[in-house]
């Protein structure tokens, strides 16, 4: 655990980080207040249980309950303090913190609380500070959704988003989960389904999906690198995705899962969609190289 006597340094911290911290102090309780104020605050108590040990008897019974008690809130104040002290860093100067709804505050932390695991705790972190930068990015429902989901579905979710592409919102490309490329970073029918089955994605192993209403030409993102697609009408244009949609919750907790590209994934793609009778370009010389072996005209 951390020293007993310190909790998040007040001093040397920017003004939203201030004005997150004494936001979540009115919510909760006042869980950051100067360790003085605590310090007098926990003598009173003390006095409080010497003088009820005077007046009543406690029992063995009671006194390992009280003992059970005090460490696990001691734990779930760390958890609490280590979540909100990672979050810090991710606010933007433009955050809004004193725009953030108390009740969101209140039920943020009474999810997040008895969460110890330091990379649960990291997406944690990252949810509140997404929220005090914006207020509103976060649902209720997708906290509510993170105090159930676990360390093993968070990894595949990641993985999962390394097949991402931003197509208006983030869309994993799942074309067919039975190829190499899928199936060795864990995604497969059975790793799809169960994803559906929590609430993080739609997959439809049968038909799959189809982006609609482009125009002739269409901007795409694979992790920042900027893509042209040309189709072949002027209007009225549709776009092959594969079987796989995120959820609300699963498009809110993608920004943040911390996937990366997917080595030679985004050739994988580009040639399939050429194969579909797509054009393929970009302004980036790298991506140029990639997709001018397989440009149609370049074709043989």
């Amino acid at each position: 655990m951390t020293d007993g006597n310190s909790l998040i340094n007040l001093g040397d911290i920017s003004k939203p980080a201030t004005i997150l911290i004494e936001k979540i102090s009115d919510a909760i309780g006042g869980y950051f207040r100067p360790y003085q104020i605590r310090r007098v605050a926990k003598a009173e108590a003390e006095a409080d249980v010497i003088k009820a040990q005077a007046e009543i008897e406690i029992t063995d019974l009671q006194r390992r309950a009280l003992v059970r008690f005090v460490a696990e809130e001691a734990q779930k104040q760390e958890n609490i303090e280590q979540i909100t002290q990672k979050a810090l860093p991710h606010l933007k100067d433009t955050a809004k913190p004193e725009d953030m709804e108390n009740d969101w505050v209140t039920n943020f932390f009474d999810k997040c609380r008895i969460v110890s695991d330091k990379e649960m705790q990291s997406l944690w972190s990252k949810v509140l500070a997404g929220e005090a930068n914006a207020p509103g990015t976060y649902s209720k429902r997708t906290v509510n959704f993170l105090s159930s989901l676990d360390k093993t579905d968070a990894a595949l979710f990641t993985s999962l988003c390394g097949f991402g592409w931003f197509i208006g919102n983030v869309v994993p490309l799942i074309f067919a989960e039975q190829e190499q490329i899928y199936k060795k970073h864990g995604i497969t029918f059975d790793s799809l389904t169960h994803l559906d089955s929590i609430g993080l994605v739609n997959f439809n192993g049968l038909s799959g999906f189809k982006l609609q209403g482009f125009l002739k030409i269409a901007i795409v993102f694979y992790y920042g690198m900027l893509m042209n697609i040309e189709f072949v009408k002027e209007t009225g244009n549709d776009l092959d995705t594969g079987k796989v949609l995120l959820t609300k919750t699963g498009q809110q907790l993608a920004h943040i899962c911390g996937s990366k590209p997917v080595n030679g994934f985004q050739a994988y793609v580009l040639e399939r969609w050429v194969n579909n009778g797509l054009i393929v370009n970009s302004p980036y010389p790298r991506i140029v190289l990639d997709t001018e072996q397989i440009h149609p005209a370049n074709r043989p």
